[in-house]
């Protein structure tokens, strides 16, 4: 099987690789190049060395087109958008520094997924509803990229599945602004315009979201050669298990290591920049 090595960067004519480039016998330039290896999947330490000590994300890949791909799952928290809903709801209850340490414990694998949202839901109780409206429209914003790789999923044909731990609120809004295919999340009660401090129905955790590529994968008739998973967290090693390719983005320590891809320097736009 044939490979590429697929390097991104915002302009990599800023970078210097003298390695890459006698190696290759060509200069680098505009935001992603891809080199032909042939057959040969392995980068000399030279090379390795050089492309990791550069703000750069790179790979070897098997030649694919993305558009032989047909599902997308992603993460929404850190992921598709720039912040921990959760954390900036918590503001209203002055407990952001509070809820945030549970957070970053369990995006690090340090604690049960479901256990953690149920403490700090919990303590969210009480908070209005108006909150989650002025963190939606004041404080959430999109990663650089996401709307790129988004309109790139719709021109190729591949299917975009927002799988969350966080809540419906906020990926119910954003599967129609973005016009994404499908959308899953934890449901907040809200009773008489406030939040209760409980979930309804089954939590979204880490099981749940390989299950749901899983299951769209099947229902769209996919191959398991066929699906790519983008997150950050922990909570996301089961889907990139799940999936051809998994793809962390900006990720903590745990999900880096499970995954196949990493995104460290670029924007979102950077997953359809592996795939030719």
């Amino acid at each position: 099987m044939n490979h590429t090595l697929v390097i991104q960067h915002s302009d990599l004519s800023e970078i210097k690789f003298p390695n890459t480039a006698a190696r290759f016998g060509q200069a680098l330039a505009g935001k992603c190049v891809r080199i032909p290896l042939g057959e040969n999947a392995v980068l000399d330490e030279h090379i390795r060395a050089e492309l990791d000590a550069a703000p750069v994300d790179y790979a070897v890949l098997p030649e694919r087109t993305f558009d032989s791909f047909g599902l997308l799952a992603s993460d929404m928290d850190s992921t598709l958008i720039t912040i921990e809903c959760i954390d900036e709801i918590a503001q209203f209850a002055g407990l952001k520094t509070q809820i945030a340490e549970i957070t970053e414990r369990a995006m690090q694998g340090g604690m049960d997924f479901a256990q953690s949202l149920h403490q700090r839901v919990a303590l969210l109780e009480g908070v209005p509803e108006s909150a989650l409206e002025h963190v939606y429209q004041n404080v959430l914003r999109l990663s650089a990229g996401a709307e790129t790789l988004i309109q790139a999923c719709r021109r190729h044909g591949v299917k975009t599945l927002l799988v969350s731990g966080g809540f419906t609120y906020f990926t119910d809004r954003l599967k129609q602004k973005l016009g994404l295919d499908y959308a899953y999340a934890n449901e907040l009660e809200i009773k008489n315009g406030y939040l209760t401090g409980r979930v309804l129905g089954r939590v979204v955790d880490a099981e749940a979201k390989a299950q749901l590529l899983a299951q769209h994968r099947e229902q769209l008739g996919l191959s398991s050669e066929q699906t790519l998973a983008v997150g950050d967290g922990a909570n996301d090693i089961p889907m990139f298990r799940a999936a051809t390719f998994g793809i962390a983005y900006r990720a903590k320590a745990a999900a880096q290591q499970a995954a196949d891809l990493r995104i460290n320097h670029n924007g979102l736009d950077a997953v359809r920049g592996w795939f030719a």
